[in-house]
Formats: structure tokens, sequence, C-alpha cells
């Protein structure tokens, strides 16, 4: 027997997809319904590493978690990470299979991988009651249908109802859903159920008018309307837009336990990637995380975090040029704390020889560890587990860089010189025993009297922000009519909107 499932579309990018999935996952999780989510490609330089060893978007993992599930490489077929504006690493069931550009990837490519997405969804379908598929950008990117596996391809594929959701603080919501609608074929059209608000400041009642007239110039209803929340864009996929995570501010973290707050910079790096690497840092009391592509943003900071990239020798020389790499060879020098993370870990080495990511061959690091650093093809993937700082820490690799010590003090897999730290580990500051220690040795070479509060969950603060997108689901959706769209299938008789006639 086949599940029942769902596919969550958007008006645009960053509408919303992404949280109301994961929403939707952890609302049906509580009322006992065995559910996983799917997204058949995703674009993001955010991923991370499931237990079998594969690469998959970071979102689908924050969603598998929703679904209280270990994350496969079945949620996540197809990952594209971006190398620059014209091509992207492809990671097919989370191994690397080559490079392409979007012409080419375009252009046929991408045609051909709709079984191996297909398949797995039906996998999942044949294993859990219910799956719940988000889309990618709009589905009514008419220029790209043809080739489409993602958003409509994959609806009329496998019949899956279709929610679209819209960003109603960005302005234009009745306009982008009836426009995504109309641009749609009617065989497409046919499988939109409804519409979900999302991000709505204010009074409901002022906004149902407009309801009615989208159901009655659409014939589709609207599932819910979402009050707009602060901090629950958990597990973002894009790391091209630092705009996207924003700066914590003093205001909006709480109270330091010790005397003192603790300052840490983030270096905006070209590529970056698992940003979320920080996340753990930011839900510390007393702790501001801020990122900074300024060397003058450096000299109030206590921490500076170089985090990984996709382009670890383009970053290198952004550094350079920013004036950033002189700011940081000056940290070293004087004692004060830097944390290198996977590329940015690779950049502080000596030397870097690259024939595979940038093929710049032998480039020189900022020469703060002692690091040399060769890429391989072979991408190293790996769920690791150790101890350091006398604490248990648990990571994932994501890397093609294999470095060599050559001394330094033992950190994790990397090294540690004075009070400048590398590793490859990503997620490593999530182990909290292991943070509060970091951060106590980083508060003493900073000269801060900040201490690390003793309660801080990581996980239950993650658990707490998954419950809290269940409750948004559960108190503002009709979730009646979601469940019955989710176990019945795409909607029928629903009517066809001619483009341009609104009337």
């Amino acid at each position: 027997m086949t599940g029942g499932g769902l596919l969550v579309a958007g008006t645009t990018s960053d509408a919303g997809k992404s949280v109301v999935t994961a929403g939707i996952c952890r609302w049906l999780v509580r009322q006992g319904v065995k559910v996983a989510p799917f997204k058949a490609q995703n674009m993001s330089l955010n991923s991370f590493v499931t237990k079998e060893g594969a690469e998959i978007g970071r979102a689908q993992a924050m969603q598998a978690q929703a679904c209280r599930i270990e994350p496969t490489a079945l949620m996540n077929p197809v990952l594209l990470k971006p190398g620059g504006e014209q091509s992207s690493q492809v990671v097919l069931l989370g191994k690397p299979v080559g490079e392409l550009s979007a012409r080419t990837y375009h252009g046929g490519r991408q045609e051909q991988l709709l079984g191996t997405v297909l398949d797995c969804l039906a996998e999942l379908r044949g294993t859990y009651d219910a799956v719940i598929c988000e889309g990618a950008g709009s589905p009514a990117e008419i220029n790209l249908r043809r080739t489409d596996i993602v958003n409509m391809g994959i609806a009329r594929n496998a019949g899956l109802p279709v929610l679209v959701v819209g960003d109603i603080d960005r302005g234009g919501v009745f306009a982008s859903f009836f426009g995504t609608v109309a641009l749609l074929s009617p065989e497409d059209q046919a499988l939109v159920a409804g519409f979900v608000v999302n991000k709505f400041r204010g009074d409901v009642s002022l906004l149902e008018p407009g309801l009615d007239m989208l159901h009655g110039l659409t014939g589709r209803r609207t599932y819910g309307v979402l009050p707009f929340r602060h901090g629950l864009g958990i597990d973002e996929e894009d790391g091209l837009r630092v705009s996207l995570r924003g700066t914590v501010r003093e205001s909006d973290t709480a109270a330091p336990v010790g005397e003192d707050i603790l300052r840490v910079a983030v270096c905006a790096v070209p590529l970056m990637s698992n940003f979320t690497d920080v996340d753990a840092l930011a839900a510390e009391p007393g702790v501001v995380v801020r990122f900074v592509d300024r060397p003058e943003e450096l000299a109030d900071a206590d921490l500076v975090v170089v985090p990984g990239t996709r382009g670890t020798v383009r970053a290198l020389e952004w550094l350079h040029e920013r004036g950033l790499a002189d700011a940081l060879v000056r940290r070293a020098r004087e004692g004060r704390p830097v944390l290198g993370i996977c590329g940015g870990f690779q950049l502080l080495g000596e030397h870097i020889e690259d024939d595979v990511e940038s093929r710049r061959g032998h480039v020189d690091g900022l020469g703060l560890l002692p690091v040399r650093v060769r890429f391989a093809r072979e991408k190293t993937l790996t769920r690791p587990v150790g101890e350091a700082l006398g604490e248990r820490v648990e990571g994932y690799e994501i890397h093609h860089g294999v470095a060599s010590l050559t001394g330094g003090e033992p950190f994790l897999d990397g090294c540690r010189v004075g009070s400048v730290w590398g590793t490859h580990w990503h997620g490593s500051l999530e182990s909290d025993g292991f943070r509060r220690a970091f951060l106590r040795e980083v508060a003493a070479a900073a000269g801060r009297r900040f201490v690390p509060a003793a309660d801080t969950s990581f996980a239950a603060l993650r658990e707490e922000q998954l419950d809290r997108l269940g409750d948004l689901i559960e108190q503002h959706a009709d979730t009646d009519a979601l469940w019955r769209l989710i176990e019945s299938g795409a909607p029928q008789g629903l009517p066809f909107i001619p483009p341009g006639a609104p009337a």
C-alpha cells in the first residue's frame, strides 16, 4: 500500500517551504503518523552526512528530526552544491558524481534523474504512512518546466496534491498565489489544492475578504494563515546570502551567566557552507554572533570563526582582498582566539595543493597552523566521534581537502597552536560539554569574565523549535482538511484558470 503524500510548493524561494514542511511533519508525528520528508532536488551549501555516509541537504536532515527518524539519502536524492554562478557539484544519492553547468544540467541531465527521484519517493511511500515533499523555488518557473523533477514534475508523476505557500510579509501574496496557478498548464493546475499564507502579522479577520476573493477567482481554498514568528528559519538552505541569517544582537541574546558577554564574528566568506555550525554558539546565553566582511568588525570580537566554504582558495583570496587576512594574522600574533572549520581550517594552514576544486595548484595559506592540505578527488563523508578538551564530541565531515599535520596540539582531526584552532568537524559545537569547555578557553584567552550556562542543551532547544513549528500548523491550519488531502491524494475537479484572465 502506498502511503499518503503532499507537495509543499512556494510562490518564491524562501517563502517558507522548508519551515512549513517541517511543521507539517512534526504535527503529523505527534498524531501518531509515521511520516518522512522528501525533496527531490535541493540546491544548498548547507549539507549533512547521514549514518550511512551519504550527503544530503541540512534542511531535509532537520525535517527528518521533525519526523523523529534518521535521515537517509532517499529523502534528498539530488543535491546541487554551487561552486559559483555557472556550475554546481551534483550529489546523487549522497555521493558526488560530477560538476555541471546550469545549462548542461537543465539541458538533459536533470530529466535523466527523474526515474531515480521517483524510485526514492516510491520507496519512502511504501515504508511510511505519509511523505511530505518540499518543492524548490516556484512551480511557475515555466522556462524550466520541461525538465522539472522537484515541483509539478514530481507532483504529476507521483499524483501528489500541492499546497502553495506565500510569504505575505514580502507583500503581493494574492497576486503571487493567482499568478502561480494561472501560469501552470491545466494538467498541473489540477494538482494544486490550495494555499498557505505564511508570516502574517495582525488581525486575520482583515485578511479574510481577500482569501474569499482568492477562492472565487481560483476555486481553491486557503488551508492556513500562519502568523509571523521570530527564530523559525532553522537550517536555512542558502549559504550564499548571509542576510538570511542576519545578526544576533545583544538585545536578542539571553543575559550572560557571568559578568561579560562574548562576541563572536563569523567571516562571511564566498560560497560559505554549513554556517549552521555557529547556531549552537548563538544559543548560548551571553554569546552574540554576527557575520562580518570588514577587518574593523573583528576589532571587538572575542572569537573569530572562519567557516566552511565550497571554494577554499576563492575564500582565501577574498580574505586578502578585504584586508581580513592581515587582521586574522594580527589576531593570532596577539593570542586572540580564531577557529577555522573545514575550508576555514584549510586556509589557516601553510599551503594548499588544489587540482580539484579551484584547480589553482599550489597556493600559500595564512600560515597560522602547521597544516598542509591536498585536495583529493574522493570526498570525505563521515560521522566521527571523539574527545577534545576533556569532553566527548560528535560531528560530521564533508570535504575534498586532506590535511597533513606537521605540528601543533591535536584538536579533533585538526590542531591547535596557542589560541588558533582548526578542524574539519562540522557540528562539533552542538556537543554541549565540548562547547562549554571551548567557550571557557575562548573567554580566558580574550580576558572576559564570561561563564557558559551549565544547563544549555542544544538538542533540547532544537526539539523546542521543531515543536513550535508543529504548533504553528496545529493551531493555525485546518488540520482536518490537511489530513484528508494527504490521505486521499491529488484533488479532482478544480477549475482551470486561463492565464491572464482573472474575471
